[in-house]
């Protein structure tokens, strides 16, 4: 199953949100920020990453259900859902 790029442009720019997170939990590390900063900025950044995994599998399985997708059974996507748990 392959992905239409156009469809995910959010799901590109919440990645492009979350390294720029990223970064900054870096830097502040770097800067020996607080430790409650910190972890709230990579909690940030770990929720972002979730929600940007849950939109592409949702993406997947509209195109699985729209045009039939032979490539990927239940089994299959069951999996790839869970790998974000």
């Amino acid at each position: 199953m392959e992905l239409n790029p156009a469809e995910l442009t959010p799901v590109i720019n919440r990645l492009k949100r979350a390294q720029g997170q990223l970064s900054a939990v870096t830097r502040m590390l770097e800067e020996g920020r607080d430790c409650k900063d910190v972890v709230t900025q990579l909690a940030a950044v770990s929720k972002a990453l979730d929600r940007a995994g849950f939109a592409i599998i949702a993406t997947g399985l509209e195109q699985c259900i729209v045009q039939q997708d032979a490539t990927m059974d239940k089994k299959d996507l069951e999996k790839l859902f869970l790998s974000l748990a």
